[in-house]
């Protein structure tokens, strides 16, 4: 247990563990330390904006109290008592305001700004100056998703700090000295990263701002909705920020066990998927090659009855892996128990034995020795999996990529039967929900397919619409029925399509790559009716008992496969459950594919799928033209980082331009799934 110390603030005395933060400590006794630059996911403090100034007994200066850290018997002063203190933070105030617009109420960040509330809380209240304040260009895009004003910044350093030291891009940085430094992209080159966004909401003043987002609302007229984010298996919690029945932005909720504050771009950017120019608004029928006609709810439910019915047991369904638990289980109950189809294919399947080594993502940071087994790029499958580990890796962790020598502290694996040893597993799923979507489908029924050929081809959302093999499946039956938002993705495929909604626009609960638990909330309404709802009114034709509402299936499901919790125990911040009582059984050892040449990992981007392509903001981030190798591989070839290189298979080359990926194991290469072409899986890379 931590050696605890006695420490006396503005004449409180509060006892905390030895060491721990003045900023901290203070609020441990009810006080507020006012600060701009400090913000403890960030790293140790820099002491940059001088805002928490603190008077110490025994040193004669006054002192930066978030670089303090709490020591037995310590008498500290604040500006609520000291006057020393009090003039230090009016003076800093002051010149931070000097060459700052006083133009709160058409500033983004009017009503949110520390600064702004620090001003009037702590502030002289008038100015001495009366010159004309400094100017720049404004605003300075450092990418389609942020803009900068640098008349606005108080150089604080966080958004260098993060590019820095979180995200490890270092494209953010400081340029100039005095008071000439400014905030720049590094050579003005596009802010290009998964996590560029982020700066955004560190920013404590309006310098930097989402595109997307600026002026289009004010705090006043906003409502804010907590959920958790559908677009990966990380599961990330976020608030929608919504207008007039609209999302305008996306912020982090931080969960300290699973994201800590943090969004990758496509999270936090994406909502724009919900006002696209395909959006399915209302059903739709085949009415020739690639072209759809509309029809009404009721000539739809019966148009779908009948083929329903012709399908009969032979149906085969196709799921997303980013339905929400209800919706697969309803689906699932319909087809199942209505229809006894029950052949599926799934997004993937999890094994249960991997839950005797479940652990919260934050332990990743903590662990000494991490093995990562995973074809594609962490960051493409679960990209805040991916700033877990350059956490580890600067408190000292070594981190391999390929089977490591023997046992480690934690594996991160899309590999679902190997553990080598390892005390925490962490599967990465392909898709936002595939283990609840798994489990709820088995839980609607436990009959076995028929063994005919399917007529009829159910696909559940635009993720199974757009694989290739699931196109591949819809070639050989004799109907399709599509699930889904956009018109793109079923045109030239589906002779019926009903309209689905997002993960914004419902309620139900999601699995994460952890076996976590969590709920999903609405934010506004979708254009359409409720998945649950039709289904519900269509499952009625099949006498199969149907609740329309998200917490009465919940509620169902629970019972079978969550020990029977109720809907709103799934509360805003989710519990990990406790780990399984039976170790797993898996293999122990790794069989990598050989051959000559080097195993071509054709994966999938993060910055593609449905709701990227209709996000024209987030197209630059997409990986273009790229192939990715280790560097044992590349210098075996002499290659060059940058370099255009020639990768061949079986007669088929093209060319790409090499990049060298400490996260890759030797004798693999990795390219886009676009860039891949007709390659096949042993390739060669040629200078």
């Amino acid at each position: 247990m931590a050696e605890l110390v006695t420490v006396t603030i503005d004449e409180r005395t509060v006892q905390v563990p030895k060491g721990t933060g003045m900023v901290e400590t203070a609020a441990a006794a009810g006080i507020e330390i006012p600060v701009f630059c400090y913000e403890p996911r960030l790293g140790p403090p820099v002491g940059a904006c001088r805002m928490c100034l603190v008077e110490v007994e025994g040193m004669p200066k006054l002192q930066a109290g978030c670089t303090l850290s709490a020591q037995d018997g310590m008498i500290v002063k604040t500006a609520r008592t000291s006057e020393q203190a009090a003039e230090g933070q009016n003076a800093t105030l002051e010149f931070i305001l000097v060459n700052h617009p006083l133009d709160c109420p058409v500033c983004d960040k009017g009503g949110e700004c520390p600064l702004q509330d620090l001003t009037f809380r702590y502030g002289p209240g008038n100015t001495r100056m009366t010159f004309p304040k400094r100017t720049f260009e404004k605003p300075i895009p450092i990418s389609p998703l942020i803009a900068l004003d640098r008349e606005r910044c108080i150089l604080c350093y966080r958004c260098t700090r993060f590019s820095e030291q979180i995200a490890e891009d270092g494209q953010l940085v400081a340029i100039n000295r005095s008071s000439q430094s400014v905030i720049a992209t590094f050579e003005d080159e596009p802010y290009v990263g998964h996590f560029s966004g982020n700066v955004t909401e560190l920013c404590p003043v309006g310098a930097l701002t989402s595109t997307q987002y600026r002026f289009e609302a004010r705090p006043w007229e906003i409502q804010n909705v907590p959920t958790v984010c559908g677009h990966c298996p990380v599961g990330c919690n976020t608030t929608a920020t919504t207008r007039e029945g609209k999302v305008k932005r996306i912020l982090s909720r931080n969960h300290p066990e699973i994201d800590e504050g943090w969004l990758c771009d496509k999270g936090r950017f994406a909502y724009a998927h919900l006002d696209a120019h395909d959006r399915i608004t209302t059903p739709l029928r085949k009415a020739g090659p690639r072209r759809f006609e509309e029809l009404s709810w009721d000539d739809a439910l019966d148009r779908a009855e009948e083929l329903l019915r012709a399908g009969g047991a032979s149906t085969l369904t196709a799921l997303s892996g980013s339905e929400s638990v209800e919706e697969a289980y309803a689906l699932g109950r319909l087809l199942r128990e209505g229809l006894g189809a029950n052949e599926a294919v799934l997004p993937e399947v999890v094994p249960d034995s991997l839950d005797a080594y479940r652990a919260p993502l934050s332990d990743l940071r903590d662990a000494k020795t991490i093995a990562v087994l995973c074809d594609e790029p962490v960051v493409e499958r679960a990209p805040v999996v991916e700033l877990w580990l350059k956490a580890a890796r600067r408190k000292g962790a070594k981190i391999t990529y390929g089977a490591p020598d023997g046992p480690v502290d934690a594996l991160v694996t899309d590999q679902p039967n190997v553990r080598l040893g390892a005390r925490d597993v962490y599967y990465l799923p392909r898709t936002p929900n595939g283990r609840g979507v798994t489990d709820a489908w088995s839980a609607a029924g436990d009959g076995e397919p028929v063994d005919q050929k399917p007529s009829l081809l159910v696909i559940s959302g635009d993720e199974a619409a757009t694989d290739p093999s699931v196109r591949k499946l819809a070639v050989d039956v004799d109907v399709v029925i599509g699930i889904g938002m956009f018109e793109d993705s079923f045109r030239g495929l589906a002779d019926l399509v009903l309209p689905g909604t997002s993960y914004l626009e419902r309620d139900g609960t999601t699995i994460n790559l952890e076996g976590r638990l969590q709920r999903q909330r609405r934010a506004v309404l979708a254009p359409v009716p409720d998945v649950l709802a039709w289904l519900s009114k269509l499952a009625e034709r099949f006498d199969v008992a149907l609740s329309p509402h998200a917490s009465v299936v919940f509620e169902e499901i629970s019972e079978r496969c969550f020990g029977g919790i109720s809907f709103g125990e799934v509360g805003e911040r989710a519990t990990l459950p406790p780990r399984a009582e039976q170790p797993a059984e898996g293999a122990d050892q790794i069989v990598l594919p050989s051959g000559k040449g080097l195993r071509l990992i054709a994966y999938r981007p993060l910055f593609s799928g449905a709701a990227v392509d209709r996000t024209p903001e987030l197209q630059f981030q997409r990986p273009s033209g790229e192939v990715q190798l280790s560097r044992e591989d590349a210098d075996a070839r002499q290659i060059r980082n940058g370099q255009t290189v020639t990768v061949s298979s079986n007669g088929t080359s093209i060319e790409l331009r090499a990049r060298i990926a400490r996260d890759l194991a030797a004798g693999t290469i990795r390219v886009a799934r676009d860039d891949a072409g007709d390659l096949h899986a042993v390739v060669e890379v040629t200078a």
